[in-house]
């Protein structure tokens, strides 16, 4: 199926079905219960999820096929993130350029990165990418928050405001992340007796992104 053999596929399906259900396994319990104490923050926390699904499956296309063990992955999650803001506040809340640039700069910035760490090997590769990674910290956090081309704002981070550029936006678009005017806001609810099951939007755009790059991982691994 596919292009995999039967346990490749059989792992794939479960994958799939458990993200699919997620937001049911995993929903908060009614309000009135002594088990509400539990309840996290839905829908944000499963799309951290999903989006550290995909971190951890970058990091094992390195590590599992070249025994590199690298230091330096948030620094590329970094500058994807804040190349898709840069797309919101120029351009467009459309999703799918600002998770086009997003891949290329960070792409860049891996080539560029890897280029000079991967002239070494074992410990000494490990630490190269360490070091690169808190360069890249400390770029974002001082250089690059420099009020005279604020790049990253510091510690507060980049936000998007209504006298932003925008040049691609239109009033009839959501004045939020989107897909073609779908907001990534939007939440549909489905009630069950005391039960309140919440479907997100954004959650499952992520979900079918870790589920496109765990498939890649598998044929890539075979």
């Amino acid at each position: 199926m596919l292009g995999l053999n039967k346990k490749d596929t059989s792992l794939l399906l479960v994958i799939v079905v458990l993200t699919v259900l997620a937001p049911l396994l995993l929903n908060p319990f009614p309000s009135e219960t002594a088990l509400a104490q539990f309840n996290a923050g839905y829908p944000d926390l499963m799309q951290r999820f999903v989006v550290f699904g995909i971190f951890a499956i970058g990091f094992n296309i390195l590590f599992g096929l070249t025994g590199y063990l690298s230091f330096g992955h948030a620094a590329f999650l970094g500058i994807g993130s804040y190349s898709a803001v840069w797309i919101y506040k120029l351009f467009t809340y459309n999703v799918l350029p600002a998770l086009v640039l997003a891949v290329i700069v960070s792409g860049i910035f891996a080539v560029l990165i890897g280029y000079v760490s991967l002239r070494r090997s074992g410990i000494y590769f490990s630490i190269l990418t360490l070091a690169f990674a808190q360069m890249s910290f400390a770029l974002a956090y001082s250089v690059l928050s420099n009020p005279k081309f604020n790049l990253t704002n510091g510690e507060t981070g980049l936000q998007v405001y209504a006298n932003d550029l925008q040049l691609f936006h239109r009033e009839s678009l959501p004045d939020f992340p989107h897909l073609f005017g779908l907001s990534m806001g939007s939440t549909y609810k489905l009630g069950v007796g005391a039960w309140e099951f919440q479907f997100n939007v954004a959650y499952y755009f992520c979900a079918i992104m870790m589920i496109l790059a765990f498939y890649f991982a598998i044929r890539l691994f075979r």
